[in-house]
């Protein structure tokens, strides 16, 4: 092992954190220290006041250190669920700033890069989140280099999507601390034997989520789901893919059970639903970024898809979104 001095790793715990995302985080470092037999990691759990936090599923972490303290770590993570943009700590933010000035290496996990986002450390820097909340994420800070990777880390910032991207970005750091033989060690602790690359992708495959085979058919949805603020018409896509229209009509009913614009619809409404969920923008500005003229027709079509006014959508989403409320995990 290349370096067996101990390290300090702090995890800022926000309210509802993903368990899954945190244990993922934190237990490759204990394996670390059991599969070494000496101490090579130290942890600190983090939360706004110093006592304990409750997890997504409703676990409850204590924690050792409160937000503004001075903690002796090289390294710390903020750990986020479902709900990340209403975050709005300013005493929080501030902290994150003071210790990115001190040195401190700051990473962000599941929701948690949304956190550093709205900390305004992340200017300049390479970033990720989970999936779910990209796109709000996207919409509120357009100049973020953010990608869909599992994780990143760029210099002093390290994020992570979430869910059991966070072992590998584990096995990356552990492997830059101590060597790759033994990070492998510590993965097959936890029968991690497919360690992803940081640039693997967070979901499955078109071809995975769809069953469908056609590259044709599977660049036109790419094209699709890239195009969602300004959708492109079916002639265009036709045209891009080698395919006539007809050709297209058919294919997308035979193999998707819908029609072209009916798919391209429900695309575009599903991320409109993902926005009104995971963001504060009016509802003007989320139909606008979904391609729909003005409020009234995303209205219209937002409830005929799902049943309910995107406003009371939104207000009833509120509502249930506590996992002390629900019992159930937000967020990866």
């Amino acid at each position: 092992m290349a370096d067996s001095s101990p390290r300090t790793f702090a995890f800022l715990l926000v309210d509802g954190f993903a368990l899954m995302s945190f244990a993922s985080a934190v237990e490759p470092l204990r394996a670390a220290n059991t599969m070494a037999g000496r101490q090579l990691y130290r942890t600190i759990c983090v939360s706004h006041d110093g006592g304990p936090v409750t997890s997504s599923v409703g676990t409850v972490q204590p924690c050792q250190a409160r937000v503004g303290d001075m903690i002796d770590a090289g390294t710390l993570f903020v750990c986020a669920g479902g709900r990340p943009w209403s975050y709005g700590d300013k005493k929080t933010f501030a902290w994150l700033r003071l210790l990115s000035r001190r040195g401190v290496r700051i990473g962000g996990v599941s929701g948690g890069p949304y956190v550093l986002a709205r900390s305004g450390i992340m200017e300049g820097r390479h970033m990720t989140i989970h999936w779910e909340h990209a796109p709000a994420l996207s919409e509120e800070y357009p100049d973020l280099l953010l990608t869909r990777s599992r994780y990143i880390i760029d210099r002093d910032r390290v994020t992570c999507a979430g869910g059991i991207a966070a072992m590998d970005m584990m096995h990356a750091i552990i492997a830059e601390q101590h060597g790759k033989a033994f990070a492998t060690q510590v993965s097959d602790w936890f029968l991690h034997r497919d360690v992803a690359l940081a640039s693997s992708p967070q979901r499955a495959s078109l071809t995975q989520r769809y069953g469908i085979h056609r590259q044709d058919i599977i660049y036109a949805l790419e094209l699709m789901e890239s195009n969602i603020a300004t959708p492109l018409d079916r002639a265009a896509i036709a045209k891009r893919v080698g395919l006539s229209t007809r050709q297209i009509d058919r294919l997308f009913a035979s193999l998707l059970g819908a029609s072209f614009a009916d798919h391209y619809r429900t695309l575009r409404l599903e991320r409109a639903r993902n926005l009104l969920m995971q963001s504060t923008l009016p509802i003007t500005e989320v139909a606008l970024a979904c391609g729909f003229a003005n409020a009234s027709h995303f209205s219209r079509a937002y409830s005929a898809k799902f049943g309910i006014p995107p406003r009371r959508d939104r207000v009833q989403a509120g509502r249930l979104a506590s996992p002390l409320k629900t019992g159930v995990e937000s967020g990866a």
